[in-house]
C-alpha cells in the first residue's frame, strides 16, 4: 500500500472506531511503530487526528455528529434495547451508560417504577415526562462529543451507589482485549459502575466484535449479559461458557 493510501486508509480507521492505539494500528496496517507514528503525526499536523497518551483520537472537526451516530444502526439499537429492557424490575436500581444505544431503552422501560442513575443527558431530558422514572444525575464535566457526564467528579459520586444492574455501552469487544471505550474521560466511570453493580450487560451490536478502541474498562468475567442483534461467532460461544455470562441475541 502506498504511502497516501495508507494515510487515508488510517483517517478512515480512526474516524470508524473514534479512536486507535499506536498498537491496533500497526496491527490494522501492518507496518512499523515508527511508520504508524510519521502517519499519525502527518495527519496530526493536517489537524485530521488529535495524539492522545498511547494513541490517537478524531479531532473535533472530524467527529460524526451525535444525531448522525444516534440514527446510525437505530433498528439494531432498538433491538438490544428491547432485549436488555426486559431484564428491568419494579423498584430496581439501575444505572444506564452514555451512549446513543442504552437511550432507546427508555420506550421499553418508561412505565416501570424504578430509580435510575445515569450520566446520559439526552436520556435524562426524555425521561423527565415519566414521573415514576427516579432520576438521579452523577454529575461531573459535560462532554459534548457523546453528550454525557465524565470527570472525577462523577467517579466519586458513583460511590455512594448501588446498582442492581448496569446497562453499558461499548465501542467494541475483542476477547484479547476485553469490553472497550474509544472517550478516555468515560472510562473511570465505566469501571466503578461496573464494579458497584450485581449485574451487568453490555449492549454492542454486531459490528463491533472482534474490534477494540483505546481503552479497557472490564474483562469478560465482570459481566453477566452480552446483549447483541445476532448470534455471535463460536468463540465468543466459547467465551461465554468460560467465564461464565450469557448472550442474547433475538431468535429468529
Amino acid at each position: 500500500m502506498m504511502k497516501s493510501q495508507r494515510i487515508k486508509a488510517i483517517l478512515d480507521y480512526v474516524r470508524q472506531q473514534e479512536s486507535a492505539s499506536i498498537d491496533e494500528l500497526v496491527e490494522v496496517f501492518n507496518v512499523s511503530k515508527n511508520t504508524i507514528r510519521r502517519d499519525v503525526q502527518e495527519l496530526a499536523e493536517a489537524e485530521k487526528i488529535t495524539k492522545i497518551h498511547g494513541g490517537v483520537s478524531i479531532s473535533n472537526s472530524q467527529t460524526v455528529p451525535y444525531q448522525d451516530r444516534k440514527v446510525k444502526k437505530l433498528h439494531e439499537k432498538k433491538l438490544l434495547a428491547q432485549l436488555a429492557a426486559q431484564f428491568v424490575e419494579d423498584d430496581d436500581i439501575i444505572f444506564i451508560d452514555s451512549g446513543t444505544t442504552t437511550l432507546e431503552m427508555l420506550e421499553f422501560i418508561k412505565d416501570k417504577r424504578i430509580t435510575i442513575i445515569t450520566n446520559n443527558l439526552d436520556f435524562t431530558l426524555d425521561a423527565a415526562y415519566y414521573p415514576n422514572l427516579s432520576i438521579y444525575s452523577m454529575g461531573g464535566m459535560f462532554e459534548r462529543s457523546t453528550r454525557s457526564y465524565v470527570g472525577t467528579e462523577g467517579v466519586e459520586n458513583l460511590c455512594k451507589y448501588n446498582f442492581n444492574k448496569a446497562f453499558m455501552a461499548s465501542t467494541g469487544i475483542s476477547l484479547p482485549k476485553g469490553i472497550t471505550n474509544s472517550a478516555p474521560l468515560e472510562t473511570p466511570i465505566k469501571a466503578k459502575v461496573i464494579d458497584r453493580s450485581e449485574e451487568v450487560f453490555i449492549l454492542v451490536d454486531y459490528s463491533k466484535f472482534g474490534k477494540y478502541s483505546l481503552t479497557t474498562y472490564c474483562d469478560f468475567n465482570q459481566i453477566d449479559y452480552l446483549v447483541t442483534d445476532r448470534k455471535p461467532d463460536d468463540i465468543y460461544l466459547d467465551n461465554s461458557k468460560e467465564y461464565n455470562y450469557k448472550i442474547l441475541y433475538p431468535e429468529k
